[in-house]
């Protein structure tokens, strides 16, 4: 039976800014802010460059409030905005663009490779669109930051969830929460029934993923994170810190790996081309044994390196926020050298033609 085709024409300039613009409307609807009486300031607010087409998506009430207080230059702010983009353009070029080259022949020509190399290039992908997004919202926060703007975090090392209500709590912390105010309470939240409460779940993530594009790959992607959201809830699987220090540490890794396991899995369906190649994409993972496809062997070695360089500083901000390792170091000589080897890193391995950000066709 063949799907019909889901290619329907959406509004014009459905993206960051008009999510942005939406959410100042309703909060002023709401009350919850004053109308902005000044349009050019209101105009900044809407077309703010650093995060105009992928994010952050700011809130009113936090950005139009600094367009109104005198700016002057802060050396501090300065030096941690370019800290920000330097890290950002790392996980760009370094990690992302370098990613890319591999998941793009492999999912290119699905029919010519076998399970081994399907996993790795849906392993490998999903590195590439955090390290593409957030290396963006760093970028973005970062260049804000230089002019004296503080806009909010909107990473938080997804990938060390516990939980896929905790993965939403840390990937794009902008839209999520977007969806969850503007979208997800006003539907009742979880101040309804149990039934209700999920039928809000998956509306909502049936919403983000048309927000995405209207393909049926996106839908089922919205639809595959809603069910876990719904699934995590009826199961009563919600680990907590204080839980999570009476746990073994098995579990709590078991919990990073099985919630990245699933997130990998809607994965597919995001980056696919079609229903039908992420069927065969899931159909070859079970059934095609052979080696691993490795493609430009220089690609596969940087790529993997450029894993390790971002997991081991992930690692670190996560499980030992209070030391003060290499970046973030008491020592100036230390972040000095942290910072001049990853610029290093950036001229020699990064991919400086690998084409715009993910996030800049949604």
């Amino acid at each position: 039976m063949e799907l019909p085709r889901f290619d329907y024409l959406l509004p014009v300039g459905i993206s960051f800014y008009t999510f942005q613009a939406i959410g100042y409307t309703i909060d002023v609807y709401r009350g919850e802010i004053k109308h902005e009486k000044h349009f050019g300031v209101y105009a900044l607010f809407v077309s703010f460059f650093p995060q105009l087409v992928a994010g952050p998506i700011e809130r009113a009430k936090n950005l139009l409030p600094q367009f109104k207080t005198f700016k002057k230059f802060d050396y501090e702010k300065a030096v941690m905005g370019i800290k920000l983009m330097v890290w950002g353009f790392f996980m760009k070029l370094v990690v992302a663009d370098r990613l890319a080259i591999y998941v793009n022949s492999v999912y290119g020509n699905v029919d010519h490779h076998s399970s081994i190399t399907l996993l790795t290039a849906t392993v490998f992908f999903a590195i590439q669109i955090y390290c593409d997004f957030a290396g963006y919202s760093n970028i973005a926060i970062g260049c804000a930051k230089i002019m004296g703007f503080d806009l909010m975090t909107n990473f938080r090392r997804p990938y060390f969830a516990q939980s896929c209500a905790e993965f939403w709590q840390r990937w794009h912390i902008s839209l999520s929460t977007w969806f969850r105010d503007y979208i997800y309470i006003p539907l009742g939240g979880n101040r309804v029934s149990k039934k209700r409460n999920y039928v809000n779940l998956m509306v909502t993530f049936l919403i983000s993923g048309l927000w995405h594009g209207a393909n049926w790959t996106y839908i089922i992607w919205g639809g595959l994170n809603g069910l876990y959201q719904i699934t995590f809830k009826i199961l009563r699987f919600s680990p907590s810190k204080k839980r999570i220090k009476q746990r073994s540490s098995i579990t709590y890794f078991f919990n990073i790996f099985l919630t990245f396991v699933l997130i990998c899995f809607s994965w597919i369906f995001f980056r696919a081309d079609s229903f039908y190649q992420a069927l065969e994409i899931l159909k070859r993972i079970g059934n095609e044994h052979g080696p691993i496809f490795r493609g430009d062997n220089s690609s596969f070695v940087y790529g993997v390196f450029g894993i390790v360089v971002l997991f081991l500083k992930d690692g670190f901000d996560e499980f030992f926020p209070s030391k003060k390792l290499f970046f973030s170091s008491s020592h100036q000589i230390v972040r000095t050298v942290s910072y001049a080897v990853v610029v290093i890193l950036i001229m020699l391995i990064g991919v400086f033609d690998g084409g715009q950000f993910i996030y800049f066709q949604f």
